[in-house]
């Protein structure tokens, strides 16, 4: 059976006008306060023609900043801001979830009223943060102590209570990007000895009491999971991600999640040591592929069966009309990187919808050309100064 990229999708009884996912995309247009910007309005409407936009990265309490101008969702504000995108993005016809997170050791503590970053261990990503005067090295986080963590627990519950308030139709857990349930799921940064370290069963309870959180205030067919078993990125590893993510989505697999989100490889690199496809075979439920995908790949990848839904980030940034120009084989417009970060309207709400009939791109790949291994391409877009 054929299947279609722009076909409709049911997505856990919320039907999807194409199979075609806006990834969530850190931009730095919020508000100092964290809500919702009208940049950030316009910018998510112009882009609604997916049939899914999961929303950028939103922490879940002032604990969990790691970047300046990001949105939270932890006050009432928050979610009055948020509810003037989510009513935008429905007018024109499309769903949005929300991608919930703490950014853990990858923050400053400029950033945090001068609190210490925390961390499953005390382990200090290489680099410098990106802080409102300017990149600052990290600091050695601070190790939360077992008693902390269901205090971080509660503020993914309060947040995804925040999110029906703001119109949200559904929930991604962020488990991925280095961030703090990355950092525990991860053994390079995960040296813990109690019950949150050690086997992969303890590094997956933090994820797992957030998730059951999260599945109190939503059902679970409207609750995502993002992750990310080799990127790098945050000074990111792992001793065998083959190994151990293949019984992390097994486990997601048995919880009837919406759908598992999988940055599949790396994003700044070419190479992979992990079959995607094996992991693909442990989640029984919608499986969304990320990073690097084109036309052609996506189209392949759906055809064939491989993946449900497709995630493109960097193509939507300057065709927000992305998903009428790979219906109509129109070429795409190049994305500006100096624009990813800057603030302002340059790069962001600016980019125009195709006029007439321009050039052509390639042909669609037949599903016996599609390989499952990652290419290049930042599909999810790491904040950097």
């Amino acid at each position: 059976m054929h299947l279609d990229l722009f076909a409709p999708f049911d997505l856990g009884g919320l039907t999807l006008a194409n199979r075609m996912v806006m990834a969530p995309m850190t931009r730095n247009r919020a508000d100092s306060d964290g809500c919702v910007s009208h940049l950030m309005v316009a910018h998510y409407r112009q882009r609604a023609t997916a049939g899914l936009i999961i929303a950028e990265s939103t922490t879940v309490s002032p604990k969990a900043v790691g970047y300046p101008f990001t949105p939270g969702l932890y006050t009432g504000a928050h979610a009055a801001s948020w509810r003037h995108l989510t009513d935008a993005v429905h007018a024109e016809g499309s769903r949005i979830f929300v991608q919930l997170q703490h950014c853990g050791r990858v923050s400053h503590p400029s950033l945090l009223n001068g609190q210490t970053p925390v961390a499953p261990s005390a382990l200090a990503p290489a680099g410098q943060a990106v802080t409102y005067t300017g990149p600052q090295d990290f600091v050695v986080p601070r190790a939360l102590e077992a008693g902390e963590l269901p205090e971080v627990v509660v503020q993914f519950r309060r947040t995804a209570e925040l999110a029906k308030q703001a119109g949200f139709d559904g929930i991604e857990v962020h488990a991925g990007n280095g961030y703090l349930i990355d950092q525990f799921l991860r053994d390079g940064t995960n040296h813990r000895s109690d019950t949150y370290g050690g086997s992969a069963a303890n590094r997956m309870r933090l994820l797992n009491e957030v998730l059951d959180a999260v599945c109190e205030q939503w059902p679970a067919e409207r609750v995502g999971a993002r992750l990310m078993p080799e990127n790098g990125f945050n000074s990111m590893s792992d001793s065998d991600p083959q190994g151990h993510f293949d019984y992390f989505l097994g486990q997601l697999s048995a919880r009837g999640l919406s759908y598992a989100h999988v940055l599949e490889g790396d994003m700044a690199t070419t190479t992979t040591s992990v079959d995607y496809q094996a992991l693909w075979t442990r989640f029984a439920g919608v499986y969304i592929g990320n990073n690097g995908y084109d036309l052609a790949r996506a189209q392949a990848a759906v055809n064939s069966g491989y993946t449900d839904l497709v995630a493109f980030g960097t193509p939507f940034i300057a065709n927000r009309d992305l998903v009428r120009r790979y219906r109509e084989s129109i070429q795409l417009t190049e994305a500006d990187p100096a624009t990813f970060y800057c603030g302002g309207e340059a790069g962001y709400t600016d980019c125009p919808f195709h006029q007439g009939d321009g050039a052509r791109t390639p042909a669609l790949a037949t599903a016996a050309q599609y390989s499952v291994a990652p290419r290049s391409g930042l599909d999810v877009l790491p904040p950097v100064n």
